[in-house]
């Protein structure tokens, strides 16, 4: 394996998450090329966020925290995020001199035979003592299967594809989901599409008050749990509820947020109850959420028998080399830099061959 590159660290994924890591390595020691790099699939800078739409302006972003070590200043809220956050990702590879390596697609971590990782890619291969995996979720869109999916004549596509809310000008329109994404888009087609209804699994909860820092805490620790239990990650946002604040007071009372119940079946031209109600519809747009990639770990062979991968902290339980950040509990941009933060001290731990902190 003369062609393989040897580094201490490989960190996959530069959003918010791999951004953190690679400054807390930086920080403490670790050159970039040198003994650690950052492999990001992307073709630039952002992550997730420059392929948001751009009916999604920085104002109406939800807890969009900085990142350490320079925080994002005078922002023009009425911007599109994608356009604000990619720029100052950018600006941020810059000032800490990250040295991003794009656009890199890693195909598949195994072991190297040797107490080392081999991590495969497009530009050849890497060998590693330690791994930080800061994939995020935003390329494995969850698609739920439903009889009679096939035969629609509608349009179907997911939040990851939302063109903004032009596009859907004249059409009746099913969305599907019960999280922020799902009540963003309904508040965003309404004015446009002929009809909106909105149809979620189970029936939404909105959260009255402030989401202080205690609340905050307390849905990071239920996600935690989960994780910590082997058990696949439920989004933060999926255990905080919906703030209930003007935009959606204004929905529910102009009967745009009026929930109903998940059909039962797909037809040609619309969606069915199994009372036998139908909705006719042009377009159904699947707000369901994503799913963390990790799919190029699976040599690895870490998930558990909960079908998720058992954390301990940021370290997988049953591999300390490997960290999940942006995983679960750090999914949130303010979990992702304390994620960061945790998993390299937890490696520069193990690369000192020092006995690893209970998580």
């Amino acid at each position: 394996m003369s062609n393989v590159r040897e580094v201490d660290v490989v960190v996959i994924g530069a959003g918010q998450a791999g951004l953190s890591s690679a400054y807390h390595l930086r920080r403490t020691g670790f050159v970039p090329d040198r003994d650690f790099v950052v492999l990001d699939h992307s073709p630039g800078p952002g992550g997730a966020w420059r392929f948001r739409w751009p009916s999604l302006t920085y104002g109406k972003v939800h807890g969009m925290h900085a990142l350490p070590g320079m925080e994002l200043t005078g922002a023009d809220p009425a911007r599109p995020s994608a356009e604000v956050i990619t720029e100052y990702f950018d600006r941020y590879e810059q000032t800490f001199d990250l040295r991003i390596r794009r656009p890199v697609d890693v195909r598949a971590v195994r072991e190297a035979g040797d107490g080392r990782l081999l991590v495969e890619t497009s530009d050849g291969s890497w060998s590693t003592r330690a791994l930080i995996n800061a994939t995020g979720t935003w390329d494995r869109p969850f698609w739920p299967r439903y009889p009679g999916q096939e035969t629609f004549r509608g349009r179907q596509l997911h939040t990851a594809q939302y063109p903004g809310p032009e596009a859907f000008a004249g059409q009746r329109v099913v969305v599907v989901g019960g999280g922020a994404s799902g009540t963003q888009h309904l508040l965003e087609i309404a004015p446009y599409a002929a009809a909106t209804t909105w149809v979620t699994r189970r029936p939404p909860v909105f959260r009255e008050g402030p989401f202080d820092e205690e609340a905050g805490r307390s849905a990071v620790a239920l996600v935690e749990e989960r994780v910590r239990q082997g058990l696949p990650p439920r989004s933060v946002v999926s255990v905080t509820g919906l703030p209930l604040n003007d935009a959606i007071r204004r929905g529910i009372a102009e009967g745009v947020l009026d929930r109903q119940p998940m059909f039962d079946r797909i037809i040609p031209d619309g969606v069915e109850w199994r009372d036998g109600r139908r909705v006719a519809a042009d377009v159904i747009l699947w707000a369901t959420g994503f799913r963390p990639v990790v799919d190029h770990l699976a040599p690895l062979r870490l998930r558990g028998p909960g079908g998720g991968i058992r954390l301990e902290g940021t370290r997988v339980a049953a591999d300390p080399r490997i960290h999940l950040v942006g995983y679960g509990p750090s999914a949130s941009t303010i979990g992702a830099n304390r994620a960061g933060r945790a998993a390299v001290r937890d490696i520069r731990r193990l690369l000192a061959d020092e006995p690893l902190a209970a998580a």
